[in-house]
């Protein structure tokens, strides 16, 4: 199969929403190199087919740029593709249980093993907001759990709830691929994930609600999650920066009690009790 990589600059304060902007929007992965400039470089894997203006244009959108960045565009072979993933993606540690990696690694001896090879969503642990909710599962899943993952991606929460004791583990996307990976990378770790569409989710409240994506849909979704969230339950939001969390926390702030309980680089980890 053919890929293309989208090359382009930003500046270093929208790298990491640009990045995360354009895996939403359909890159299969994106790199930030030149970090130490003031403008970084982001180079992003896309389908060989893919509308790459309209992709780029979405993504400035979603990360709240002003105007699309110039791009250029390349071809990258298949034997290229997947040495480029294999070096990027390398296990990660989380807390003193998890342990999240690629099927070529051996996980560490006495952890709770994740596999997750990289693919066609969104999900591998090795983004900053991604790694904020981990850090929260593996804190505060102790057994029995029911829980949902709204905007579930490659399903790595719901996998890492489920195998960390969750007792139930519904995960839903609006991207039908997502909810297919989700639902394979479920059997590959031989964990139970309800993988649907939301529409398709039974009526259910849970224990745990968790939602990675982004601070506008975060914003919209609030009556939505906090109608899914058990009285005195806990919700877990993420996909949001710092100049953002503010705007996040007010909209949930009828619901549930907030605060903000992680961040790394300009990432946020928002938590709330339903009230």
């Amino acid at each position: 199969m053919a890929w293309l990589v989208l090359m382009l600059e930003v500046e270093a304060t929208a790298a990491e929403a640009m990045s995360e902007a354009l895996l939403d929007a359909g890159a299969y992965s994106v790199l930030i190199d030149d970090v130490e400039r003031p403008r970084h470089s982001l180079s992003a894997v896309v389908a060989a087919d893919a509308a790459t203006k309209r992709l780029v244009e979405e993504a400035a959108r979603l990360a709240g740029l002003r105007d699309a960045p110039a791009f250029a565009v390349r071809e990258l072979a298949d034997e290229d593709w997947v040495r480029r993933t294999q070096s990027q993606f390398a296990p990660i540690e989380i807390g003193a249980r998890l342990w999240i990696g690629p099927s070529w690694h051996e996980p560490e001896a006495g952890r709770v093993a994740v596999r997750l090879d990289p693919g066609l969503a969104f999900g591998t642990g090795t983004h900053p907001s991604t790694r904020l909710v981990l850090d929260f599962l593996e804190m505060n899943v102790k057994g029995g759990e029911r829980v949902l993952d709204y905007g579930c991606g490659s399903g790595i929460l719901g996998i890492a709830a489920a195998k960390l004791g969750a007792a139930r583990v519904d995960g839903v996307d609006v991207d039908p691929v997502a909810v297919e990976t989700a639902a394979q990378n479920a059997r590959t770790n031989r964990v139970e994930l309800n993988a649907s569409s939301p529409e398709a989710l039974p009526a259910a409240v849970y224990d745990l609600v968790l939602s990675n994506i982004l601070a506008q849909p975060l914003i919209a979704l609030a009556p939505l999650l906090a109608g899914r969230t058990a009285p005195h339950g806990r919700i877990a939001l993420s996909g949001i920066l710092q100049s953002q969390a503010a705007d996040v926390a007010a909209a949930y702030a009828l619901w549930f009690h907030m605060g903000t309980s992680r961040i790394e680089d300009v990432w946020v980890l928002l938590e709330g009790r339903r009230k």
